[in-house]
């Protein structure tokens, strides 16, 4: 719907963003977010400096044109394009990392920024409501803070979409019930966000995909990891009651978390369901859906490369019946990650030798995106696991005597899966973890070199023993 609705073009719109306004985006999984504004942002010869706020990911129109046209002074929460990564690690724009969950709520009740407008995308609008498109995200959250919204109606994008999505919104505490959702894959909303209709401002029609995500194939080194952690599972839902008549499971976006969802096809769960409660599908998850490998899954974002999003376009009725997006602060929720236990699998940059986890810092000093949502799950899960390569290219060791900066610490991690195999952590001391890290998922030409340091510092003593020096001279 956009008749009775100030529709205007896009540069028209840009005039309800002032030069340094605070923007709220769609926008998850670099999908379902706006396109058109943010161009016409870009192209405008104006002396802008935004802060942008987004669910997740975005794509190139919001973090390349408007990074590159120097319109960006602050970027929350995440970002997966060069030219921001670039931006945010030499200081040009001011970028804060932070978990996902909660985004929503320091936007909508302050401390975080102060909002101005929020520019969303929809396959539909009224008056007083919309439908998102690919992702969910934060924009109920968003919608509900700002007295301003500007929304593209992408037609490139089928109105069948809005099967997908469930929206809930939790009352504001100290009046916040728990979420009635009883199994992943309840539906406990609507497809609509509504919002207040004096804060429609503008109505900007467009035609234009998103940028799809770019998997890249297989390598040796993930289906390596993919068999360990197949057969890792495997045995602990055999074992922990806590799989009685399902397995509920998360993984992260990327290519490694696409591989690792697409190999449970082959895992042996006796008759138990296999649902994903987490925060992207993305082609795996359509793979196992279409093979009737997966019995329901719940997310925020449908992450999918071209191939995935032709596939979903061409029969999004039939997806729907399984699948279900949800804002971000449902998807992510501490309280429904513990409810229906599920097993969180994250990808890393480097662990270290008792365990702790970085996750976005190269070097210790280099953002990479951002921590996204793996916090949540991985604090959260009933299972964390953190799978990775052992090797970053031929030279560098993942498994590292000490990370540079930690995003999960050990009390958070319960099990290492790489190529070479899998340790599992529970219940080990720093000493047992140690061992078991160098034994199990060190790549075989660096064992010995760390077995070697923690022989050396085995008399320092102490709970976790360091030499700063030699551990940071790995680096070198």
């Amino acid at each position: 719907m956009v008749g009775d609705l100030p529709v205007v073009d896009a540069e028209t719109a840009t005039g309800h963003v002032a030069d340094e306004a605070t923007v709220l985006t769609s926008g998850f999984g670099s999908v379902g977010y706006p396109k058109a504004v943010p161009l016409a942002l870009a192209d405008a010869d104006r002396d802008l400096a935004l802060t942008v706020v987004s669910g997740g990911s975005t794509g190139a129109e919001v973090d390349v044109n408007l990074v590159e046209a120097g319109a960006i002074a602050r970027r929350y929460p995440y970002q997966a394009r060069p030219p921001a990564r670039e931006a945010a690690n030499d200081g040009s724009i001011a970028f804060s990392d932070r978990h996902i969950s909660t985004l929503g709520d320091a936007v909508q009740f302050g401390g975080l920024v102060d909002p101005d407008v929020a520019l969303v995308e929809a396959v539909a609008v009224g008056e007083d409501w919309l439908i998102p498109s690919m992702s969910v995200g934060q924009t109920p959250a968003f919608v509900d803070s700002v007295d301003s919204i500007v929304v593209e109606v992408n037609h490139a994008q089928p109105r069948a979409l809005g099967q997908f999505h469930d929206i809930y919104r939790p009352d504001i505490p100290p009046n916040r019930e728990p979420v009635p959702l009883s199994a992943p894959d309840e539906r406990i909303g609507g497809p609509r966000i509504e919002f207040d209709p004096d804060a429609l401002d503008a109505v900007v029609e467009t035609d234009r995909r998103g940028d799809p995500y770019d998997f890249r194939d297989p390598t040796d080194a993930d289906r390596a990891i993919a068999d360990n952690l197949q057969q890792f599972l495997t045995a602990e839902v055999d074992a922990s009651p806590l799989f009685e008549d399902s397995v509920r499971l998360q993984f992260g976006v990327g290519s490694l978390g696409n591989a690792l969802m697409g190999a449970l096809g082959e895992a042996d769960f006796g008759n138990r369901d296999l649902i994903y409660y987490g925060e992207v599908i993305q082609d795996g998850l359509l793979d196992l859906l279409d093979d009737g490998h997966l019995d329901a899954a719940s997310a925020t974002s449908l992450a999918l490369s071209a191939d995935g999003q032709d596939r979903l376009f061409a029969a999004p009725e039939r997806y729907a019946e399984d699948v279900v997006l949800r804002p971000g602060d449902i998807s992510n929720r501490p309280a429904l990650i513990d409810r229906f236990g599920v097993v969180a699998v994250n990808s890393a940059l480097e662990v270290d030798v008792y365990g702790h986890v970085n996750s976005t810092h190269v070097d210790g000093s280099r953002m990479l995106n951002g921590v996204g949502g793996s916090g949540d799950f991985t604090r959260n899960g009933a299972l964390s696991i953190v799978a990775l390569p052992s090797m970053a290219g031929d030279e560098i060791s993942r498994v590292v005597p000490m990370v540079p900066h930690v995003d999960h610490t050990e009390h958070d991690v319960d099990v290492i899966v790489t190529e070479h195999g899998v340790a599992d952590l529970r219940g080990t001391s720093p000493r047992e973890r140690s061992s078991l890290l160098v034994e199990n998922c060190a790549d075989p030409a660096v064992r010995e070199e760390l077995d070697a340091y923690l022989d050396s510092v085995e008399p320092v003593g102490g709970h976790e023993p360091h030499d700063l020096e030699t551990a940071f001279s790995w680096r070198e």
